[in-house]
């Protein structure tokens, strides 16, 4: 935790060095994504990518399951340009949720989760299986029952020694491996193995041989369908993801397989049946296609149906992301971040990629962050986390809080504000500042009290109406914060009335000596220049002039009375 006095020394040189190096916290280029590492590879090595910008470099971190890896203590770990690299990966020490952390003098964000997976498949423990007997014209399952394994898996079985080709009487289930024939003929007796084939190491094995052989005792009489494969209740299914629902039958005669949707509504044209009809998939699938399913399977006998839900999920995906933020001392700082998904999103924030909590000036709702009043602490790198129960997005940006003195350098009151005898006065005061600055104003060397005439508006302008000769003079605005005082000033020039049937003619003229002369055109009463020629004038006297007379010599110009 930085002190006050750290955080102003830091803001101020950024400050200082803005022009010529843009200087600001971590933000990630790349970001760990999930991995599946097959246990039999021959590298041996796992990578994490990660890769972070920022000015000053931002020092970048890992974290598993929520706990820093300490890779000095760890030889198996090694961070390289900001990726993780495991050597000799361990399943059991390895597995879980990996994290790119990335600091610079300004803060602290935290990638997205990548989960790191290995996939294997072991070989099958049995290496015999009973005899099957069955009478023809029965229906059959044979079931595969794989080894342990991680990762996904495709079956298929042999039929002495040959694939064993699916159709409208033979179904393998890509959910249970298990061989279905709707009804038994004598050509099908044999030996059925099954292959478990791991899709992400294409690592292959293979059970023990299951012999089938048919009963003597007669042969099975028609029987109606029944349904022994059939998909769940409820099928959550992916937005843009293959949605695949499986259904088959037994029974004597073989059963055909139809689809519809329970709701009357039709098929998308964009559905496709396998060549057994025992699956049904959806590509592409979208809100529209949830729904109902029923798989109606129908033979001579009679007709059974399977009823299950396809639900659409959706990951988090962002509507509206935080920005940078930058604030003097004591504003307030506000941030909304949304996200769609399905389930509706949930959010929370972080600081410095640690939890954020509701406290004193604090408040936190759903994706909103107030901040009152921000101090130099308040200062960091924040998040909004958008999740659901498949997957999370991050947004993040930088908090700036400036805190200065306030400073006249470049904002100068004007030298000379010029106005008439009853006229409003208007002086601005607008030094740089942060916090906002307290006001005061002094003319001369007296401090300016506030009155219905005199008043100092919210941004530090003096205002004067219906201005009189005493009110001419010099005024100085004084601002202070928290962090100092500085003090600029200017004049106040009141211009009176002329006296009227004084005229001036070409060439020298004796005029009393008179505190100012104004040239004014002649149709709207505004100055003219000694260029035009042309002119009302206006001999203005002041206190104290002279009754004697002076000679001058004017310009050739023509003054009308």
């Amino acid at each position: 935790m930085r002190l006050p006095w750290e955080l102003l020394v830091l803001q101020s040189f950024v400050l200082c060095l803005a022009d010529e190096h843009t200087l600001h916290g971590p933000v990630f280029v790349q970001e760990p994504s999930h991995v599946v590492f097959p246990l039999d590879s021959e590298e041996k090595r796992v990578k994490l990518s990660c890769q972070a910008r920022g000015n000053p470099k931002p020092h970048i971190r890992w974290r598993l399951n929520g706990t820093d890896v300490d890779v000095g203590m760890d030889f198996r770990y090694s961070v390289v340009e900001g990726s993780l690299l495991i050597n000799n990966p361990n399943k059991t020490q390895d597995s879980g949720a990996y994290q790119c952390v990335a600091t610079n003098a300004f803060g602290t964000v935290v990638s997205r989760e990548a989960r790191l997976q290995f996939a294997y498949l072991e070989n099958f423990k049995t290496r015999t299986r009973s005899t099957v007997s069955v009478r023809q014209g029965q229906g059959m399952v044979l079931l595969c029952g794989p080894p342990a394994h991680s990762g996904g898996l495709s079956y298929a079985w042999i039929f002495n020694e040959y694939p064993s080709h699916q159709d409208n009487r033979r179904f393998v289930s890509q959910e249970t491996g298990n061989l279905y024939i709707a009804k038994v003929e004598a050509s099908d007796v044999g030996n059925y193995t099954c292959v478990v084939t791991n899709t992400v190491t294409s690592h292959r094995v293979l059970g023990p041989p299951t012999p089938l052989i048919l009963r003597s005792d007669g042969v099975m009489g028609e029987y109606e369908p029944k349904i022994e494969v059939q998909f769940p209740d409820t099928v959550p299914t992916a937005k843009g993801a293959t949605a695949r629902l499986e259904c088959f039958a037994l029974g004597n005669p073989v059963p055909t397989i139809t689809w519809r949707r329970a709701d009357g509504k039709p098929l998308a044209r964009k559905a496709r049946r396998h060549k057994s009809s025992g699956v049904l998939e959806i590509p592409n699938f979208q809100q529209e296609d949830a729904g109902p399913y029923e798989c109606v399977a129908e033979n001579s006998r009679g007709r059974n149906v399977a009823r299950g839900q396809l639900t659409f999920y959706a990951q988090p995906n962002w509507i509206q992301k935080i920005n940078d933020v930058h604030v003097a001392m004591e504003e307030n700082v506000f941030w909304e971040c949304r996200a769609s998904g399905r389930p509706r999103p949930t959010y929370r924030w972080l600081k410095n990629g640690d939890p954020l909590l509701a406290r004193a000036g604090v408040h936190i709702e759903q994706g909103t962050l107030n901040l009152t009043a921000a101090s130099l602490s308040d200062a960091g790198m924040y998040q909004c986390v958008a999740e659901n129960r498949h997957g999370a997005v991050y947004s993040s940006a930088e908090l700036s809080v400036v805190a200065a003195g306030p400073d006249f350098s470049r904002t100068l009151l004007k030298r000379v504000t010029l106005v008439r005898v009853g006229g409003d006065a208007v002086i601005e005061c607008k030094p740089e500042a942060a916090p906002k600055p307290t006001y005061t104003w002094r003319k001369g060397r007296d401090v300016l009290r506030e009155s219905e005439r005199v008043t100092v508006s919210e941004d530090g302008s003096l205002r004067i109406v219906n201005v009189t000769k005493a009110d001419a003079g010099s005024y100085t605005c004084v601002a202070t914060n928290h962090f100092g005082t500085a003090s600029s000033t200017g004049s106040l020039a009141v211009k009176g009335l002329c006296p009227h049937g004084l005229a001036l003619s070409r060439g020298r003229t004796s005029v009393p000596m008179l505190s100012a002369l104004t040239l004014l055109d002649g149709q709207d009463g505004g100055d003219a220049t000694p260029e035009t020629g042309t002119g009302h004038c206006r001999l203005c006297g002041g206190p104290g002039t002279p009754g004697g007379q002076v000679n001058r010599w004017m310009r050739s110009l023509e003054v009308k009375t």
